[in-house]
Formats: C-alpha cells, structure tokens, sequence
C-alpha cells in the first residue's frame, strides 16, 4: 500500500509510478492505471477535480452540512473509501482535529497539495482487501465507488469495512444509481439522459455491479452490521421540485450533472476495445441531447441517491 501526506516517507511503495501515470484521450487526463484494469476509467484532471468539488457541495447542501449521519462521538480513527479530490476527508480533518483521518483511493492525482496535518491519502485499489487491522477505526465513509468495485467485490468489501470498525463503530455508505428517472414519468427510452443510463449500465454490466446502490442495506446486514438504516432519495438534476429546499439543491447540482455524464461516459462509450465504440461526434450528440435535457424543467429527471448506516456490534 502506497501512502502520501504528513506519515513517514518510508511507507512510499514502488506502485506509486504505476499509479501516477497518466493517460491523455480525447482531451482528457485518465490514470493509466485505471483504464488498463477496467478500475475507474473517468478522468483525474483538474476538470474533474473541480466537479467533485462542486458534488461535494451538492451533498452538503442534500446532507444538511452534516459529515456523519450515525451517532459517532469523538472519533479517534476515521477511514475514508474513495477519497477523490479530499473534499470530505479534509473537512472531515477540520472538524475532528483531534482525530486520525486515512483516505484510500486508487489515484492519487486529485488531491491537493496541501491538506490537513491530522488525514494522510493511501493510493490503493478497494477491490484488494484492506490491510489495515481488525478493530482500528472508528468510522468508515464510503461514498461513490459503485463504479469502481468489482462485481464479485462487493461482499468482500462490505465485510472489510465491518472488520476493520471497532465494536460500537459505524458504516456510512453514500452511492448514485446511475438509472436517471423523471418525479412525473415523462422522461422516456428515447430521451438522452436514459439512452446515457441503459449505455452506461450496460456497459459494465460484466464487470461492475452498478445497482449495488439498490443493495447496500442487505449486503451490511449480511456482513453483520445492526441497526442497519437506508434511505433513497432523489437527487435531482435541474430545479424542477416545488419544494424550495430541493429546488436549490437542484440549481446547485445541474452544472455537476452536466459534467458528470461527460466525465463518467466518456471514456467506455468511445473506446472500442470493449466499450460502446461511439465515434466522437456521435458520443457529443449524445452528451449535447442529455444537456439539454437536464436543463428541461418539465421532464423533473433525477438520480436516485442511497444512503445506508450500520454499526458494528
């Protein structure tokens, strides 16, 4: 395992070359790494950097600014999975200073230069299993890295995430399903936006387990954890809700949404070595039609958004 941050240098494995090398196609920097073993083939530049933040903000805004959901009471240890631009982590740090904040994730380029003295960002795969101790954390987060977990990982991890908490410690898990709907039926298989989701599901359906979101409450409960809580709620796309808070939030993620179809498709709906195989205009018709379409307050289109605690007895 390969280590950054405010830990001991001597801890720098070799894989660190092999994580930082880049990747530029069709415009965009992807890690190497990633793209060759099928990991999570979305860019890692500043562009996506930028996105993540602006997610961030989206989810703060859903979340009500609130970092942990369970009843967590000064947490020593905290394991983030799937750290991407540190967005989480570093306020995680500001907030629970007294606190040791690990970060895994499979590329290191989206952290910033400068973070927290108390959080130090891993540079591993979460498809491997963790080599951290049993009992060690606090706390374990997990947001976002459906798409890249491994199908037949998805148990193993789960049941890393519960042996590595401490016994009274807590699993917080925050997944998209990629699935876009609309609140008043109107968005239909002609439509972009569900053209993008039926590609991209199915696209990594060998592979991936992109409706792991629907799942997570039951693979806890397997795994052992208690008072497991899940709820699904939509996130939308554009400001469509009369709802005035989810309205805003809706203003806040429509920029994110647009970038993030972009991002997350690019990639597997152009290459041809196993992905869709979209010349490049044909991929940007696309994205341009599903744009569009987020900007139509009519269709009300929306991801569904999960989140699922559980605590470790």
């Amino acid at each position: 395992m390969s280590t950054s941050g405010s830990s001991s240098l001597s801890e720098t494995c070799s894989l660190d070359s092999a994580y930082r090398r880049l990747y530029h196609y069709q415009g965009r920097d992807f890690q190497d790494y990633s793209i060759e073993r099928l990991i999570y083939p979305v860019p890692v530049d500043e562009d996506e950097a930028d996105r993540l933040n602006r997610q961030h903000a989206v989810f703060k805004k859903i979340f009500d600014n609130r970092l942990i959901f369970p009843p967590v009471e000064d947490p020593k240890k905290i394991l983030e999975c799937g750290y991407g631009s540190c967005a989480w982590a570093i306020e995680a740090a500001e907030k629970y200073p007294e606190a040791e904040i690990i970060g895994i994730d499979i590329s290191p380029h989206l952290k910033p230069e400068e973070t927290p003295g108390n959080l130090w960002c891993q540079f591993d795969d979460l498809n491997e299993s963790f080599n951290f101790k049993s009992g060690e954390f606090d706390f374990v987060h997990s947001r976002l890295v459906a798409p890249g977990i491994n199908k037949s990982r998805w148990p193993g991890y789960v049941r890393d995430c519960f042996k590595v908490l401490k016994s009274g410690g807590w699993l917080q898990m925050v997944e998209i399903y990629f699935n876009a709907q609309s609140d008043n039926g109107t968005l239909t298989e002609e439509h972009g936006l569900r053209r993008w989701s039926k590609t991209y599901l199915e696209l990594f359906e060998a592979e991936k387990d992109l409706r792991a979101p629907t799942r997570m409450q039951s693979l806890m409960e397997a795994a052992g954890f208690t008072e497991v809580q899940s709820r699904m709620m939509p996130l939308p796309l554009n400001g469509w809700s009369r709802d005035e808070r989810d309205r805003e939030i809706g203003n806040l993620n429509k920029s994110n949404a647009k970038d993030l179809i972009n991002a997350m498709a690019l990639w597997p709906f152009t290459n041809t070595e196993g992905g869709a195989g979209m010349s490049p205009e044909q991929f940007y018709v696309l994205i341009a039609r599903a744009r569009n379409e987020i900007d139509d307050l009519s269709l009300r289109p929306y991801f569904p958004l999960y989140v699922v605690i559980g605590k470790k007895p």
